[in-house]
Parts: C-alpha cells; structure tokens; sequence
C-alpha cells in the first residue's frame, strides 16, 4: 500500500510539472498575441491598407508552411506575424509624415477605401 501511494506521488507530480510547462507556454503564447495585437491596433491608427495587411499576413503564412522542428507552430506563426507588422514601414515613418497624410482621419473608427 505505502508502495502504491508512492507511485500516485509520483504520478501527481509529474501531471503537475507537466501543468506548470503548459502554463508557462501558454503565457508566452498570451504575451505574443497581446504584441501582436498592439501592432495591428498601431497600423490600423496609421489607416494601413487591408491589401498591405494581407500581403503581411500571407507573407507570415508562406514562411511557416514548412514549421520548424521543435517549435511550436503556434507560437512560430505569431512571433513571425510580430516580425513582419514590426518590418512594416509605416510604423518607422516620423509622427509629422504620419499627420501630413491625406488618408489621416480624425476619427480612427471610420476606415477608409
């Protein structure tokens, strides 16, 4: 019996360990989205086109249609999302070209075409 209690320790404990990694990665894979997400939000602010958003998008898919070995895809694919909206060029404009553009609205609710 003390035996068979020993073994559910065991057992316990490794179900727990394997818990806390699964925590662990699902945080990383929250703090990515959240990243992602404040990049998409600052591009939506500069009226980005969907076409360059879907050009970034499919980029991000194509360069993980093979994952690599060891990673999981998921968070592959969101840390390369956050790469390319990152590269994006009109994140590194300057505040005063930003503003001087004829597609700045003062309601960022109201998308242009």
């Amino acid at each position: 019996e003390l035996q068979q209690k020993v073994e559910e320790t065991e057992v316990l404990k490794m179900e727990l360990q394997m818990l806390e990694t699964e925590r662990v990665r699902l945080s990383l894979v929250e703090e990515k989205l959240v990243d992602v997400l404040q990049l998409l939000q600052q591009l939506r602010d500069l009226n980005i086109s969907k076409r360059a958003l879907g050009k970034i998008l499919l980029s991000t898919l194509e360069s993980c249609r093979d994952p690599q070995p060891g990673k999981a895809q998921l968070f592959e694919v969101l840390d390369t999302l956050q790469q390319e909206l990152t590269a994006c060029e009109l994140l590194h404009k300057q505040p005063t070209e930003q503003a001087q553009s004829p597609h700045s609205l003062s309601n960022p609710l109201v998308i242009s075409c």
